[in-house]
């Protein structure tokens, strides 16, 4: 094969496969004599040791992504290096299929599997970032007695997924997802008994030393705190907040009486886990 038939198909092909320079692709296709597959196999395997010996870099950019079908839905965090990156059209491609892939897990938290794996090394290969999966979460929902409500923002840096039960639309569930996306403060439970303890136990310690600091006695001080828990259970339980885009409804008040929400989870990459 001479090397005109290279540059001309196989060097081309081989770039668009893999991504790679044309430099790289002519001399993975000159040692392997030709063989498409085989220069294909050579170029991953270097790249990927390469590679490799570079995860320790920080990958503070990435993307969440979202998918769904009418009984599940998937939610994953891929990180990257660069914003520029992130941005590009391959990684979100990327990230996409990684979402689907995590369809086919159990319902609960999503691991890496050799599926996912492969699609990050190729990520790392093509991009020369380090490329890590996070995590990832599925929910899965019986379409006759509820649904699932999806939101990613538009830079694809927060992503949410609601569960609901009963009569409740998807339009709603999508308000609701945008809204938890954008609420200050941030929900931290669906309602004040889905809290986490240790985020009640922090709030809790936290007020109880303020009214220590201004010289109540620490009996005084915790009665005066359980007036002070309650309303922070009205700010941080979903159910309880002001509707963003409504401040005179509560979330509450769009779910209604006949449905309620089970679960919700809002993602934003890079936040400490």
């Amino acid at each position: 094969m001479s090397t005109i038939e290279l540059n001309a198909k196989d060097v081309m092909k081989l770039r668009d496969r893999t991504g790679l320079p044309m430099m790289a692709c002519k001399k993975a296709l000159t040692e392997a004599k030709g063989d498409f597959e085989k220069a294909e196999e050579l170029l991953r395997k270097e790249l990927k040791g390469k590679m490799d010996t570079k995860t320790d870099r920080a990958a503070g950019e990435g993307r969440i992504a979202i998918a769904k079908t009418n009984e599940a839905a998937a939610i994953v965090e891929i990180r990257t290096e660069t914003d520029f990156t992130a941005k590009n059209p391959k990684f979100i491609e990327a990230c996409g299929s990684i979402a689907s892939i995590a369809l086919e897990a159990h319902a609960g938290d999503v691991p890496a599997s050799g599926k996912i794996q492969a699609i990050i090394d190729d990520l790392r290969i093509t991009t020369g970032e380090n490329a890590s999966f996070v995590r990832g979460h599925k929910f899965v929902q019986d379409p006759s007695s509820g649904a699932i409500g999806q939101y990613v923002h538009h830079d694809g840096k927060t992503g949410v997924l609601v569960q609901g039960q009963g009569s409740i639309s998807d339009e709603t569930l999508r308000q609701i997802c945008m809204h938890v996306t954008a609420a200050v403060p941030r929900p931290k439970g669906v309602s004040a008994s889905d809290i986490p303890a240790d985020i009640v136990d922090k709030e809790r310690r936290f007020r109880i030393e303020q009214a220590m600091e201004s010289g109540k006695p620490r009996e005084i001080a915790e009665k005066m705190v359980e007036g002070g828990m309650r309303k922070f259970f009205e700010e941080v339980a979903l159910l309880e907040q002001p509707f963003i885009m409504d401040q005179t409804k509560k979330v509450k008040d769009l779910v209604g009486a006949k449905a309620s929400l089970v679960a919700f989870l809002r993602w934003q990459v890079g936040e400490q886990l």
